[in-house]
């Protein structure tokens, strides 16, 4: 049962009981909709309680019903809440730990709510880019008044009860039973009549126009590309504007209209990949996973030293090897500096920075790390250093310990081999910098452990990062792709475009970066080194020699001021150069090419049909278990925008065929040979299929 009923004396307490968050799905809103007509047959019963069980009284709406027949089946959340709000006998909302959405405008409803202190309260709908579409955007400015109530829906973020007095018609002490305290309220108030509503009070803000505008004015600036903020200032404004059932019948047909949005869908599709990439199909929820107590970095360079920050910002102490005292200095020092920039920002405290710091030791010798549950490895991507590092540990490590490399393209089985325990090794590739990225691709070796791939999935978890598995291939899911992308942006500047005419195509695009001023911050002698080692390995694979003839010019990028584009000290704008773009043109007449006019249609089409394609490759390898975790990949990786949702599911919404047909029309254009398109994608487009079904 999703919804149990129960009287003690007089109070009938329905508690919401579906797991993890109490989310209103169909099967719950009926149990609990039969629970109030129960107790309104019951002449013994005087007021009702709606609570929830567990770790929440309700996180509100169950988004696993979206876009189903479950979502508006009888009754839906307005039925179960306009079934409280006109119940003859007075209803109490009991709130606990988590109140948000549909549970928050359950609440508002109800004739009454108390609640625990330390609540989180939300309307969060907006990062879903959707609005409250259950009456919070008329109820809760009638309860908080205009201003609160608008910065709550704008925002969603959550605000702890006790901050929220108005809200509550009383809040217990925090050592109070939530249960007690609240069948003890519904007795002192069942004879109190009439019974107040939040849909009879009124807005009263004076001059409410003027702040309308203003909140228009902002929110549309620091939206970008989301419609659903600026619905929600509009929404909010008809508590204000209109009569009551006027006003919730706008917010449904905004509501209505914002689900269907593109927008909206990209971030639902975003909500739930990162949800599921922590799932793999023959690694059970129950593996046991191995204690992660300690942690061992080896490499105190910039990778390092940002993997390092966040075991010691999540609490797990970490000792950091270096071969050279001068090295580990450094690496300490640069820590410590994050820090306290973090620090001068208000966003630390001084007792945590010490805390963190405090976690923090150092050492030159493989012996005195041998006791550590997991090392990672962060040194040169170059197989021979690996090579002695990894068969160090094994000599070092004790039985049991995880041995991850965090290298970006190198083969993990191999790296496993110089071990005698390949069971234990594991790739956790970190992104750059590795204190701020939120994406760990998780590489799982054809001998890495059940065990030791949970574990790593729960430690992404704790590290407060989004874990996605791949399996082993050159680049793994983000730096396979990336380089066709980084090919197909070489091409256009043999062909006739310019990096800052391709770099702003990107990013109105909506990526975070384009390809070239990504490329000067993450050092062009990073991708010079790889091409260096394609030649031999793959000589049938070509590449535009521009970026070769970048290097041999020393412009390695932001790190020497001076790559695709020129900075200054200080500033990391990018300033155009004339040499390079004399380069770019003399390159294309060394080729015999005659360059042309591309447009920024053509431009983002190749760059992201590139990853597209080579994304359906990965699937169809089973390099990737799902076309969600390559979009998380490069939403959390590779500033991919949100609101097109990652590679995959932007294909899904252009439609497979045409995304198919423009891939053969580039093939057939200078370096025609780069498009071969991806033997899924075809299948998908010839049968109207979808990446993401």
């Amino acid at each position: 049962m999703t919804a149990e009923y129960q009287v003690h004396g007089a109070v009938a307490v329905i508690t919401l009981n579906n797991p993890p968050v109490n989310g209103m799905g169909l099967a719950t809103r009926t149990a609990a909709v039969n629970g109030i007509q129960r107790a309104l047959a019951d002449e013994a019963v005087k007021a009702i309680v709606i609570t929830g069980a567990g770790k929440a009284f309700s996180g509100g709406a169950d988004i696993k019903e979206f876009n189903t027949p479950q979502a508006l089946a009888e009754p839906s959340l307005h039925t179960f809440i306009a079934t409280a709000e006109s119940s003859t006998k007075p209803v109490v909302a009991a709130i606990h730990t988590v109140c948000m959405g549909g549970g928050l405008e359950l609440s508002l409803g109800c004739h009454y709510r108390v609640a625990m202190p330390g609540a989180q309260i939300a309307l969060p709908e907006v990062k879903l880019g959707l609005l409250p579409g259950a009456g919070g955007t008329q109820r809760l400015p009638r309860v908080l008044g205009l201003e609160p109530a608008l910065n709550m829906i704008v925002s969603g973020n959550p605000v702890l009860s006790e901050k929220l007095p108005a809200l509550f018609d009383e809040i217990f002490a925090a050592d109070a039973d939530l249960l007690t305290s609240a069948v003890a309220f519904a007795e002192k108030i069942a004879d109190a009549r009439p019974l107040p509503k939040v849909r009879d009070r009124q807005v009263d803000y004076p001059n409410y126009e003027a702040f309308l505008q203003f909140s228009r004015n902002t929110v549309k600036a620091m939206a970008g590309p989301f419609p659903a903020p600026l619905e929600c200032v509009e929404t909010v404004a008809a508590s204000v504007t209109m009569k009551f059932e006027d006003g919730l019948k706008f917010e449904r047909d905004r509501f209505l209209h914002l689900i269907q949005t593109t927008e909206s869908k990209a971030l639902r599709h975003a909500f739930f990949a990162e949800r599921v990439a922590s799932k793999v199909p023959d690694v059970p929820a129950d593996t046991p996973v191995r204690p992660i107590k300690s942690a061992a970095i080896i490499g105190a360079g910039t990778m390092g030293g940002g993997i390092a920050m966040n075991f010691l910002n999540a609490g797990i102490p970490v000792k950091l090897l270096e071969t050279k005292q001068e090295a580990l200095d450094k690496g300490i020092a640069t820590i410590r500096k994050n820090y306290e920039n973090t620090l001068k920002k208000g966003k630390l405290t001084q007792e945590k920075l010490d805390q963190r710091m405090g976690l923090l030791s150092s050492t030159l010798s493989y012996d005195e790390i041998g006791q550590a549950d997991i090392v990672v490895e962060a040194v040169f991507e170059e197989i021979g250093v690996k090579e002695a590092v990894f068969r160090k540990l094994d000599e070092v490590m004790k039985p049991g310990a995880i041995l991850a490399t965090n290298t970006s393209t190198l083969d993990v089985d191999q790296i496993a081999s110089f071990t005698t325990r390949p069971q234990d090794v594991i790739g956790t590739h970190f992104f750059s910098p590795a204190n701020v990225m939120k994406l760990l691709e998780i590489v799982r070796g054809k001998a890495t452990a059940k065990d030791v791939l949970a574990t790593a999935l729960a430690l992404s978890k704790k590290l407060k990062k989004t874990g996605v598995v791949s399996g082993v291939c050159d680049g793994f899911i983000g730096n396979r792709m990336i380089e066709q992308y980084s090919r197909q942006a070489g091409f256009l500047l043999e062909e006739g475009a310019l990096p800052e005419q391709i770099d702003k195509a990107a990013e109105k695009f909506g990526f975070a970066m384009g390809p070239f001023r990504m490329g000067d911050l993450a050092g062009n002698d990073i991708g010079w080194a790889i091409r260096k080692r394609r030649y031999v390995e793959k000589p049938e694979i070509s590449y535009s020699k521009t970026a070769d003839l970048l290097c041999e010019m020393g412009r390695y990028g932001q790190k020497t001021g001076a790559g695709w584009y020129d900075y200054k000290a200080g500033d990391r704008k990018a300033y155009p150069n004339e040499q390079v773009n004399a380069m770019i043109v003399q390159h294309s007449a060394d080729l015999g090419i005659t360059r042309r006019k591309i447009s920024d249609q053509e431009i983002v089409e190749r760059l992201v049909y590139a990853l597209v394609n080579e994304g359906a490759l990965i699937l169809e390898e089973g390099i990737a278990l799902r076309a969600s975790d390559i979009d998380m990949v490069y939403l959390t990786g590779y500033g991919f925008p949100l609101y097109r949702g990652g590679p995959m599911f932007y294909a899904d919404t252009v439609g497979l065929p045409n995304v198919l047909a423009a891939i053969r029309k580039y093939a057939q254009g200078h370096q025609g040979q780069a498009w071969q398109p991806a033997p899924l994608l075809q299948k998908l487009a010839t049968e109207g299929g979808s990446f993401n079904r």
